[in-house]
């Protein structure tokens, strides 16, 4: 089988946690690069919405005019992993959210803001997660909580029985943080997803 092009995945890099998801994604071996503007998707196979604080990323993709691009990108049905606040902007509903926050409606789920408790409510736990072997050391910081799914989702991991990974098809969504860690199996398993989609993207019509 002939070896994929590196993939490019972009990291949205308005604010929040985006230098650390860079840094786990070209650790892994791909083309990891910053978004700020429309332009910086056209080129992109995948794409990471890191964590931060929702309402100003929400506000700053207004500013940046990111908002039709970035839903015009998930529509294309090129992969998309939001973390924590790029949970809540992928939710379909955001409860006790800002009335003028940004839901782009990409992954089936109902999400509560800051559903684990605000800053000195965060805490570290092991998860089972889906397809791996061990657990995972999940980060979990003002934390959305997940409180709907609905039937297309997959839940993936769990944490006293809340949904806490989720995949809508070639959306992957966390209320941790993968990337304040140093296992990256969880972004190679979005890698493998956006690996997947680009090969069908690439192969030729049978």
């Amino acid at each position: 089988m002939n070896a994929l092009p590196s993939l490019a995945i972009g990291v949205l890099a308005l604010q929040g946690a985006f230098s650390a998801h860079i840094e786990r994604l070209r650790a892994i071996g791909a083309d990891a690069r910053s978004v700020r503007l429309p332009v910086d998707l056209e080129t992109l196979d995948g794409l990471v919405l890191p964590g931060g604080e929702s309402t100003t990323m929400s506000n700053l993709l207004r500013t940046f005019d990111l908002v039709e691009p970035l839903r015009r990108f998930i529509a294309s049905g090129r992969p998309v992993f939001g973390t924590c606040a790029g949970m809540i902007l992928l939710a379909d509903r955001i409860l006790d959210g800002r009335p003028d926050q940004i839901a782009l409606g990409s992954c089936g789920i109902v999400v509560r803001r800051n559903g684990y408790g605000r800053q000195v409510d965060s805490f570290e736990t092991d998860i089972d997660v889906a397809g791996l072997s061990d657990p995972f050391h999940a980060i979990f910081i003002r934390a959305p909580r997940i409180e709907q799914i609905s039937a297309e989702v997959e839940v993936l991991a769990r944490h006293e029985g809340d949904p806490v990974l989720v995949r809508a098809g070639s959306v992957l969504a966390a209320s941790f943080h993968p990337e304040l860690t140093n296992d990256d199996r969880i972004h190679r398993l979005f890698a493998d997803m956006v690996r997947d989609a680009t090969s069908n993207e690439r192969s030729p019509a049978r």
